[in-house]
């Protein structure tokens, strides 16, 4: 396949995404190819580790390819965005899960299904031109692809402001969020992979890591903690609100641009993951509001807004920061029944 390159070199399995040009987005079939090689690598003994990177400069992977879900869901065919959903997550939940060591090179944009891609191993690399994020609601989807959960277990209330504002990380602000777990200068990359190839030896990201430059939300940690606190959507705007401080306001200003639905169910679904660790529990979670979200959700028209008409009009359902009812959330996150994602099943 042209857009990612799968091979064995060395001790390691290693996964290439290969779609500069797209920002490397995550097609439906390179989920379905890495998904073939976790499966093909995990009980092989000549596998060591795996290695997963991307080519180009400007993004590891900028998100899915969400174009194909909206031709489809325009014209009421549903099937296609949940079957897409439904195979990435059984991925990511096997990323997070693997056996063996998952290291990640990430450089540029690592976004929505990037961050399920790069961000559930146990060695995820950032350099110095990493920007991640999680910007979802914009568009009127929910942080997914197992995002829910390492947001749910970012410090403080740090979960809820990146999820509800999408903000983007530098190398010191994914690590301290949790998305990351080591900066390593790029200019060193090439040569840190040779030697993974060669050996196969994990602990050369250890020796490889450096100080990343400064960055901002460990000093914003305590206002974030104090006016993200709220239990729902609207008590967040009214503490925003109240507060009146330069980034209370800069804060609100974003999420005025987002959809109210999706920021107020983003908001219920990191405070029902609290304490979890388990993958599973969070991508059956946010599949009960991406199987929904085309029909029931502003998710279509958040796409006609940013990519297809790229008016930045978009028309959301819930007109104010204030207008989304509690019913309203608890209906696109109830479960599904027999259309629910029943990972234990698909991964036994």
């Amino acid at each position: 396949m042209s857009d990612i390159r799968i091979r064995k070199q060395g001790r390691i399995g290693h996964i290439t995404l290969t779609r500069p040009k797209a920002l490397n987005a995550l097609s439906y079939e390179m989920s379905l190819a890495i998904e073939a090689a976790l499966d093909a690598w995990a009980p092989d003994p000549e596998i060591r580790m795996i290695l997963i990177d991307a080519e180009g400069n400007k993004a590891f992977c900028a998100g899915g390819d969400i174009a194909v879900m909206y031709e489809t869901g325009t014209r009421g065919d549903y099937a296609y965005g949940q079957k897409f959903w439904r195979d990435e997550y059984r991925m990511n939940a096997k990323l997070f899960e693997f056996p063996k060591p998952v290291i990640s090179l990430m450089q540029g944009f690592v976004m929505g299904g990037g961050v399920g891609i790069g961000c559930h191993g146990s060695h995820r690399v950032v350099g110095e031109s990493a920007q991640v994020a999680m910007p979802e609601c914009g568009i009127g989807l929910v942080p997914d692809v197992g995002g829910s959960l390492i947001l749910a277990r970012a410090p403080g209330r740090m979960g809820e402001y990146l999820g509800v504002t999408g903000r983007r990380m530098g190398p010191a602000d994914a690590i301290h969020a949790g998305f990351a777990d080591y900066f390593v200068p790029e200019t060193t990359w090439p040569a840190l992979r040779d030697e993974l190839i060669a050996t196969g030896d994990w602990e050369a990201v250890d020796r490889a890591a450096r100080t990343p430059p400064p960055g901002e939300l460990a000093a914003l940690q305590p206002r974030i903690d104090a006016l993200f606190a709220g239990e729902r959507l609207l008590d967040i705007v009214n503490a925003l609100s109240a507060d009146g401080s330069a980034f209370a306001l800069s804060a609100l200003k974003v999420m005025e641009r987002n959809s109210p639905l999706a920021m107020a169910c983003a908001i219920e679904m990191q405070h029902r993951l609290k304490g979890s660790d388990d993958i599973r529990r969070a991508l059956a979670l946010e599949y009960r509001f991406t199987y929904r979200a085309p029909e029931h959700s502003d998710f279509l028209e958040g796409i006609r807004a940013a990519i297809i008409d790229k008016d930045r009009k978009p028309r959301w359902k819930h007109q104010g920061l204030d207008a989304v009812p509690g019913a309203d959330v608890a209906r696109m996150l109830m479960p599904l029944g027999e259309y629910g994602l029943k990972l234990e099943e698909e991964l036994q």
